[in-house]
């Protein structure tokens, strides 16, 4: 029970960081991770991306170095 509820906080620093660091809203992902878990990591790559989408647009060319 211990091991599940520290997974639960990790997981929850985790997507805190990453959605900061994309400019998503770190403390709804935040909970959400405290809630669910690794089970919102496939939801979250998909965030990420739809909202990697909506700022760059999806008839761009983006190469990255």
């Amino acid at each position: 029970m211990i091991s599940l509820i520290f997974l639960s906080v990790l997981f929850s620093i985790y997507f805190y960081i990453e959605a900061f660091k994309w400019g998503m809203h770190a403390k709804k992902w935040a909970v959400a991770g405290l809630l669910l878990g690794p089970i919102l990591l496939p939801m979250f790559s998909i965030a990420r991306h739809v909202h990697w989408r909506n700022a760059v647009g999806f008839n761009n060319l983006y190469i990255a170095a």
